[in-house]
């Protein structure tokens, strides 16, 4: 069970800063587009639930400085080396003085988006959060990149760490992150640790080692550190769950303590109820909120309106769209309207559908790529090819260099709209501007091929992939599984499960019991039960067997020697 340092130290909590938008880093690791239903649910999942990192910038040296441009915000005459986002340094003249004072952006203190430097430093944070991502073997641990960064480099702040941090949690990298975190936490004295931190760590342990860590985690706390935020990442641990009852249970322990005075442990209810199906439930916290003055935010209402649709209830989804529109303190966004589309193709109604894109992209941000991605999904999924190619060219307008979500996102689309020489156009740009072969992108092709019944091109597509350098994932030899089904090849089939269930940390893969269903089908054609054997060691090491749906469809296929091998291994 996860434990807590002694070198963490209770120190008393103190209010985030208003986190901006993050930026979109110039190189990062490709993950995967959500796999929920909708943009709102992406939505809920990537809002701040866990409360920000408060964290120090690197100490300013007090000689030769000078203010920036953004003086409310920097103060540094009297208060050199205080804490606080706004303090720069000058940059230094060619002969090593003080020289022009640094005119920087608001959004430069803070390290967001554009500045008004004529030379862009390098971002000492980014570097390292590139080092770490695109580690070989990431199971090894973030604490050997920071400990070489340290030897090679120079000595690293707590606000470099977090930022680092929060990157990696952006794409997903959550093992990563949290090697981060616990590097930090045996460095004992250094770094304060806030209860903004211990949510953060909280809720990346239930993500890598699961809510039953996380649990313990949260115990071991001491009672300082138990507060608003981490009773909220625990809240949103067991939202993630689907644990109901223990949610229900977190939610009135923190409604006692006082901590539900905003929207966001109520927006996690609510995602809860949405996602099991609860949809009353959802309307009843509605109702809740308004009795209690506690005024809806952009995703209270997007969440709503994501229930409406849900419940195939157009009428009542506008309604909550007008009553948005309605509410000064809203401005919908480019997720508003790309749920709204989301809902209307869900229902149907393509032309509604395309007007609710179109006004998403008038609130489109510059620099948000996964606006870009969504905007590519939907156009896809309403058929529309050349909106699909008029947001590729915008996309890559805005970011000249597209990651691997970008291109996935594009191939996706692609193969929606029946494009197959645009998808292999844009298969082999991808594969000329990265070094980063994701298997995600190289399976869309690979099933593509399947589903047109040409599993030799599809074995041909991965072996490419291969050749450049690139790493099957489980899901990867699953799809060609289904292809040499297809074509009545069973020992190729069962060479792609056991090759399958035989990688390095699969992650808790599992076949999909259609893809089983099919292979037992094949071998009862073929009178094969030497192949039924060698399947059923292999859904053995992936742990399937300990599923009744495994079983049963073990049970209808296998000879009676076989079940009786089974029955008997089970005694």
């Amino acid at each position: 069970a996860t434990h807590i340092p002694s070198s963490v130290r209770a120190v008393p909590p103190r209010p985030p800063p208003t986190p901006p938008l993050p930026p979109s880093p110039s190189s990062s690791p490709s993950r995967p587009p959500q796999t929920l239903s909708s943009p709102v649910a992406a939505v809920a999942h990537s809002m701040h639930l866990i409360g920000s990192t408060s964290f120090c910038p690197r100490p300013v040296q007090p000689r030769d400085h000078r203010l920036c441009s953004s003086r409310p915000l920097c103060r540094a005459g009297p208060a050199l080396g205080r804490r606080g986002p706004a303090a720069v340094r000058p940059r230094a003249g060619r002969d090593g003085s003080g020289g022009c004072p640094v005119r920087c952006s608001i959004s430069r203190v803070h390290s967001y988006g554009t500045v008004d430097y004529e030379q862009r430093p390098p971002l000492k944070w980014s570097s390292l959060y590139r080092r770490i991502a695109m580690m070989e073997d990431p199971e090894v641990g973030a604490a050997v990149e920071l400990e070489k960064w340290e030897v090679e480099e120079r000595r690293l702040s707590k606000w470099e760490l977090c930022r680092v941090v929060k990157e990696l949690r952006k794409f997903r990298r959550f093992k990563l992150a949290l090697d981060v975190y616990e590097w930090m936490t045996v460095q004992g004295d250094r770094f304060s640790i806030y209860s903004s931190d211990i949510a953060i760590q909280l809720d990346l342990i239930s993500k890598v080692q699961g809510i039953s860590i996380a649990e313990n985690y949260f115990a071991g706390l001491s009672e300082t550190l138990k507060d608003k935020r981490t009773y909220g990442a625990l809240l949103n641990a067991y939202m993630h769950a689907k644990m109901k009852e223990k949610a229900e249970g977190v939610f009135e322990i923190m409604k006692e303590k006082s901590y539900v005075t905003d929207p966001l442990p109520l927006n996690v209810m609510m995602t809860l109820y949405m996602n099991i199906g609860e949809h009353e439930k959802v309307k009843s916290i509605i109702t809740e909120m308004r009795e209690r003055r506690i005024p809806l935010d952009i995703f209270s209402y997007n969440i709503w309106i994501t229930t409406c649709a849900t419940r195939g209830n157009t009428e009542e989804m506008e309604k909550v769209f007008e009553q948005m529109n309605s509410d000064q303190s809203i401005n919908p966004n480019w997720t508003t309207y790309s749920t709204l589309a989301t809902m209307y193709i869900r229902l149907g109604n393509m032309e509604k559908a395309e007007e609710c894109l179109k006004d998403a992209e008038l609130r489109v941000t510059g620099r948000d790529r996964l606006s870009f991605n969504y905007l590519l999904g939907l156009y896809g999924l309403i058929g529309k090819k050349a909106e699909v190619y008029r947001i590729w060219k915008w996309y890559k307008t805005n970011f000249p260099n597209i990651l691997n979500t970008g291109y996935h996102s594009m191939l996706t689309s692609l193969v929606k709209v029946g494009d197959m020489d645009g998808a292999e156009a844009i298969y082999k740009e991808w594969k000329s501007t990265t070094s980063n072969y994701d298997p995600k992108v190289c399976n869309i092709m690979i099933a593509w091929f399947v589903r047109e019944g040409t599993v030799t091109k599809a074995r041909a597509c991965l072996d490419d992939m291969l050749d450049l350098g690139g790493k099957p994932n489980p899901s990867t030899w699953e799809i060609l599984v289904e292809g040499y089904v297809q074509a009545k090849q069973t020992s190729m089939a069962l060479h792609c499960l056991k090759e399958a269930a035989s990688m390095e940390r699969p992650k808790k893969w599992r076949p999909r019991a259609v893809t089983i269903a099919n292979f037992l089908v094949l071998c009862a054609e073929q009178n094969d039960t030497a192949s039924v054997e060698v399947l059923v060691d292999v859904l053995r090491k992936v742990r399937c067997l300990d599923s009744e749906e495994y079983k049963s469809l073990i049970s209808m296929y296998a000879g009676a020697a076989l079940q009786e091998k089974l029955r008997a291994q089970e005694e």
